[in-house]
């Protein structure tokens, strides 16, 4: 009887451990990526080469004083109306000057990240100016509480490597208010390596001194930057933004690694053949990094070359499509191929519900921009409507699809023991299957990721457990998260002090 019973419960203990899933992860974030090259080698030269001429010969427009003194000194050359010319040399400089990998810390450390070679991280980016409400289902103005919420909402999931603001506070008016207490958000919920922006240069200093605060005393955080910026000094067509190059310089004074961002649209703001926009927009992200490792070479910067897409019938952006995952696919695969770390952008689903259009479109862009290698893979998580929204069950959904592209990227291991001789023998002449072998278990708990969102049961199952769709079960995870999960990473001493000297709205 003992027996009979011991044996009842090691099956009951051993289908629990099954169902939990596997203890070690298998699929972690920072799998290996490459395998997809939409791009010969022969495409990649001429797109280059064409990248080069451009800066050669056009070069960049609406170069501010500063700036435009510094590249001359580098060798920048005067062109027609007001345009400076970069010579090739120039350009292979820096290229042979930038970073190649640096880390991301998180304030954490076992949570930092190496950005570069090959390695790939999904996280975050945006400025929605919408949320999808939870409990209602529609959209309305997003908020400095929203963003907490998303903000302790992703510290809880797992294949968010890195964490910047997906909504925009509608409700902070005074520009410095709103990069502040951005920033706090990120400080005050979450570990993992962060970014933000900054509306004007000015406001890089105080933010600094919050953030050293943060860290420990004055300078500490310079000494190991916990954020990165996020900055776009390149407007399309090939001109530089005077207020985000003052950014540049205030970031790079204050040792905040910078991902620059290059966000031109094909048909609008670059030329609508995909070619052509790929060339364009490549130039313009050299122009970022010449200017960056002019001011100081090898300065870590992401090479944020992100090319977006307007659907040409209505002029609207589109997020979503075979031309955007393309796309973003060959610029990972330029930057890789320069040996920059590259940033690129996915998941940007014009879908405003969490449907069918939904899925399709950020499975297509998000595995495509994975399998090219892009090593930073930007507004991936929680993204809706165009960029224009932002949603808490999308989060969810989005953390499980890339525990899926992270199982992909990693291939198959092709060992002795995973081959499989002994096990198929032993099947073939003994039970007839391979239910329960040792060696089924052990690929189990190894080798395979058990969705808890996606619904795997017979249709009879699912209709008994109540006919739901993914949306209703992110929303309850979603719910329940927000309900459990309140990080507050700051020590009330630190959060005293910054309340003090700043205005904190929550």
């Amino acid at each position: 009887m003992t027996a009979k019973n011991g044996r009842r419960t090691g099956r009951k203990d051993r289908r629990a451990r099954r169902a939990a899933g596997p203890e070690v992860n298998p699929c972690p974030p920072g799998q290996r990526g490459g395998a997809y090259r939409p791009l010969t080698p022969r495409d990649l030269e001429r797109i280059f080469e064409t990248a080069l001429r451009l800066l050669e010969t056009l070069g960049m427009g609406e170069v501010p004083a500063r700036l435009h003194a510094d590249l001359a000194k580098a060798g920048a050359v005067e062109g027609e109306r007001g345009r400076l010319r970069f010579p090739r040399k120039m350009v292979e400089r820096a290229i042979a000057n930038a970073a190649r990998t640096f880390v991301l810390h998180g304030r954490d450390e076992r949570r930092s990240i190496e950005v570069g070679g090959d390695r790939v991280h999904f996280g975050t980016g945006g400025a929605a100016v919408l949320t999808l409400d939870i409990d209602s289902g529609l959209y309305r103005p997003s908020t400095l509480a929203d963003l907490h919420d998303f903000t302790r909402l992703q510290d809880a999931l797992t294949n968010i490597s890195w964490f910047t603001r997906p909504c925009v506070a509608t409700d902070v008016a005074d520009s410095f208010d709103l990069d502040l207490n951005t920033a706090y958000a990120l400080c005050w919920h979450t570990t993992k390596p962060t970014a933000t922006s900054f509306t004007r240069a000015e406001h890089v200093a105080p933010i600094v001194e919050m953030l050293d605060i943060v860290a420990g005393g004055p300078g500490k955080f310079s000494k190991r930057p916990f954020m990165k910026a996020h900055i776009s000094p390149v407007i399309s067509p090939m001109r530089f933004g005077e207020d985000a190059v003052d950014v540049v310089y205030e970031c790079i004074r204050h040792n905040i690694p910078v991902s620059c961002i290059t966000a031109a649209q094909a048909g609008a703001t670059a030329p609508a053949t995909l070619a052509g926009f790929l060339a364009q927009s490549l130039a313009e992200t050299l122009a970022s990094l010449v200017m960056v490792n002019t001011i100081q070479p090898g300065f870590p910067m992401v090479f944020s070359n992100w090319p977006l897409v307007v659907d040409l019938r209505t002029g609207a952006f589109a997020g979503g499509g075979g031309e955007t995952a393309l796309l973003n696919a060959a610029s990972a695969q330029l930057s890789n191929w320069l040996g920059l770390p590259s940033g690129v952008a996915c998941s940007m689903t014009d879908a405003k519900a969490i449907d069918a259009q939904y899925g399709m479109e950020k499975g297509i862009s998000s595995f495509a921009a994975a399998a090219a290698g892009g090593n930073l893979i930007y507004e991936s998580s929680g993204m809706t409507a165009s960029l224009l929204g932002a949603s808490f069950e999308a989060f969810v959904l989005d953390d499980e699809m890339h525990s899926h592209t992270y199982r992909a990227l990693r291939g198959i291991e092709v060992t002795d023991e995973n081959l499989g001789f002994d096990a198929i023998c032993e099947a073939v002449l003994g039970a007839g299957h391979f239910l329960g072998g040792a060696h089924t278990h052990a690929a189990m708990e190894r080798d395979y990721f058990y969705p808890s969102l996606a619904d795997r049961s017979p249709p009879q199952s699912w209709a008994e457990m109540g006919a739901r769709d993914a949306w209703s079960r992110a929303r309850e995870r979603a719910k329940a998260l927000l309900a459990t999960h309140h990080p507050a990473y700051l020590t009330d001493e630190q959060d005293r002090a910054i309340r003090a000297k700043f205005n904190v709205l929550i």
